[in-house]
């Protein structure tokens, strides 16, 4: 936010500044103009410029008393007025945002540049984990955080970011938000990734939303305001811990089910829509996964968005929907070989 006041405060200078001077050209042409019936206007204007800038061409016409004082004012008023903009520009420059703006309106292009990419909002441990988890899988993600210091980090990696706050629905939009497919709010503030979850929601109705959330008060109010999932890192911690108490075995066994990337994975997710289109409102028994890769296919989701675990052979496989995919590291690689 102080960025973006400072830079409204700049511009709000430069206009003035050009105002003043655009002002200066008008006054000085008219005041030729009417000061000696000698002058065209073209004269006038050709006069004032030659004045402001101190070329030192000639004078159009011999000038008397009068027109020798207006040229005097113009004259000091055009050194004021360049003086200004030069204090302006030395202060923008020497505050170090001009080549930070530089590389801003360039990361602003390449990121203007993307369609159907995933917006984190915060980099902490949360913000920090999903996009290593995402690009794992070569996903395109636009990071907004205000921290300087974790921008810093953030730019040595060389993600797209933009510096911000993520309340402010500029902001979204400068994450090109209307052309994003996921948006993920990690806020540390459950009111904030409120305020993020409602700004996001409206200026685009079809992105899929998941936020984070400490209380479970905050869960409906996220599920009103719009978010697809919220996830409670506390409460899913806590109950992971009871689970290794009660059923340790089946835990450290799922634990042990890496989808941390495309090259280290023991679960995959496909899309029918992706399979060749001959598998299409085919059964999986026609697919037959485990003869051709040695993966086995543990759930499936439909296109009315229902899971069934462990699906029956005769499961149609239908467009839109999803299976879901087990299998050893050298099964999972030859399943993404095949399809």
């Amino acid at each position: 936010m102080p960025e973006r006041v400072f830079k409204n405060i700049f511009r709000n200078k430069v206009r003035r500044a050009l105002l003043l001077m655009l002002g200066l050209l008008l006054m000085g042409s008219v005041g030729y103009r009417f000061m000696s019936d000698d002058y065209s206007w073209i004269e006038a204007l050709y006069m004032t410029v030659i004045t402001i800038t101190t070329v030192g061409f000639s004078e159009v016409h011999h000038s008397d008393d009068s027109v020798k004082l207006f040229t005097i004012f113009l004259i000091i008023t055009s050194i004021s007025i360049y003086a200004y903009i030069v204090s302006v520009v030395s202060e923008y420059i020497a505050q170090g945002r001009f080549f930070e703006q530089l590389k801003n309106r360039k990361m602003q292009k390449k990121i203007f540049q993307l369609k159907g990419h995933i917006i984190i909002c915060g980099y902490g441990r949360n913000g920090r984990q999903a996009v290593e988890r995402l690009k794992s899988y070569d996903k395109q993600c636009v990071i907004i955080e205000t921290n300087d210091e974790i921008v810093e980090e953030i730019e040595s990696y060389g993600y797209k970011y933009i510096k911000g706050d993520a309340t402010d629905d500029r902001t979204l939009e400068e994450a090109n938000i209307k052309e994003a497919s996921y948006l993920i709010t990690a806020l540390p503030s459950d009111a904030d990734n409120l305020f993020v979850v409602l700004s996001a929601r409206q200026l685009n109705p079809k992105l899929k939303i998941i936020s984070r959330a400490s209380k479970d008060s905050t869960y409906t109010k996220l599920k009103l305001g719009g978010a697809d999932n919220i996830i409670m890192p506390d409460k899913i911690g806590g109950s992971h811990m009871a689970s290794l108490i009660v059923t340790p075995d089946l835990v450290e066994f799922v634990d042990q089910l890496n989808v941390d990337g495309k090259h280290s994975t023991n679960l995959e997710e496909i899309a029918v829509n992706d399979l060749p289109k001959e598998y299409i409102n085919k059964t999986l028994l026609n697919l037959n996964l485990r003869k051709k890769t040695g993966c086995s296919v543990i759930g499936f989701k439909n296109a009315a968005h229902q899971y069934i675990i462990n699906p029956d052979v005769n499961t149609v496989l239908e467009p839109d929907s999803y299976l879901i995919v087990l299998g050893k590291h050298n099964q999972i690689k030859k399943l993404q070989e095949v399809f």
